[in-house]
């Protein structure tokens, strides 16, 4: 009797371990596929985006119908409004009478012949244009040159509405990128712990690979995000004629981008880092309220703060508040031309030093469950 020769059955091979850019690639990949699919999510950015162009071209159609620029002329300046539209020309008798026309109201400014005023230095041009409080910015941009321009009673707020207008739409978009998805990234880590799904991840890849991809996933949305504000927002100022302010703020726009990208990444891993230290929902908002402090304040500082240089000049230069302060300061050009490169090395650095930070935080608290976990614990691990 013969037996069989015994064979043996081939070997399935083993797959191969992921590298570290693939198993972080990989958990980006998941996060921003799990958010694109979030009805939510789509409809609140789609909502976010027709208010801002909504607002453009409100504005810009309001002020394109809004009331013509009244000016007042002497007999000696009334050839130089002859052929700009716009204007509602008041001719006075007197250079006094017209600069009684300017103090009563009744007109926004007056053209009359340089050094007139009593306050006005030698200029270029042989005219001047005398407003009350602040320079009338709409008629300075309808003549064709820049005269001088002398303030009866000057203040320190300039174009203050302007950089107020400006600020506050630079601190809205970080405030609100930096909540909405920093929040998510602190849910989903929360989540991950709560329901043990996290030590099956960690089986196959790193806890510094999975914080990386949580980051990187959210922070290519948040950037997605922002660059759809500013093409919607350059849209907009096309459409309504606004070309000149879209000019102004175009270099503004493009360091806010950029400062964007590395002051989100810092916010990002400080919300992942936190998260990880409890095990429960509940608890997320006790431990991301610093954080959250952290966003909050360079909003609110723009709001009472935006024409206080000092402050300005500081936030500019702190990391947390950089990717609003230094944008407007640039706008304003408050700022020299080496002023938001230092500012970007110093908000690099400590991005850097906060990931690195964050990543030993979230390393020896992602398997820890129950109560909360103290910070110096963590970090020791």
């Amino acid at each position: 009797m013969t037996t069989a020769p015994h064979t043996t059955a081939p070997r399935t091979p083993r797959p191969r371990p992921l590298g570290p850019a693939q198993a972080t690639w990989l958990v980006a990949r998941r996060e921003m596929s799990m958010r694109l699919r979030s009805k939510a999510f789509l409809i609140s950015t789609g909502i976010l985006m027709l208010a801002i162009l909504a607002s453009i071209i409100v504005g810009g159609i309001l002020g394109a119908t809004a009331s013509t620029t009244k000016v007042a002329t002497v007999a000696g300046t009334a050839s130089v409004t002859a052929e700009v539209p716009g204007l509602e020309v008041t001719e006075a008798a007197s250079a006094d009478a017209a600069e009684e026309l300017v103090r009563s109201g009744e007109v926004d400014a007056a053209i009359l012949p340089a050094g007139t005023s009593s306050t006005s230095t030698t200029g270029a041009l042989p005219y001047e244009i005398v407003a009350l409080d602040s320079t009338p910015t709409t008629l300075v941009q309808l003549l064709s040159t820049s005269p001088e321009v002398v303030l009866l009673e000057p203040t320190d707020d300039g174009d203050g509405f302007l950089s107020y207008i400006i600020g506050i739409a630079f601190g809205v978009v970080f405030f609100m990128s930096a909540v909405t998805f920093g929040a998510t990234i602190a849910q989903s880590v929360v989540e991950e712990k709560q329901t043990r799904v996290v030590e099956i991840l960690l089986s196959t890849i790193s806890a510094r690979e999975l914080m990386a991809g949580k980051v990187v996933g959210n922070s290519i949305l948040a950037f997605g995000q922002i660059a759809l504000i500013a093409l919607i927002s350059a849209l907009g100022l096309t459409i309504t004629g606004q070309s000149a302010l879209l000019g102004m703020l175009g270099p503004a726009i493009l360091w806010f981008v950029v400062f964007f990208v590395f002051g989100f990444v810092l916010i990002a891993a400080l919300f992942a880092a936190t998260a990880a230290l409890v095990s429960r929902q509940e608890d997320v908002g006790s431990v991301t309220s610093p954080v959250m402090m952290l966003v909050m304040i360079p909003y609110f500082l723009v709001i009472f703060f935006n024409s206080n240089e000092a402050v300005m000049g500081v936030m500019s230069y702190v990391p947390f508040s950089a990717p609003i302060g230094m944008p407007l300061r640039l706008f304003l050009g408050d700022a020299s031309w080496w002023e938001p490169l230092l500012s970007l090395v110093i908000l690099l650095a400590t991005t850097v030093v906060v990931v690195l930070i964050g990543s030993r935080i979230y390393s020896n608290s992602l398997l820890r469950t129950g109560s909360r976990v103290k910070l110096l614990d963590a970090l020791k691990g």
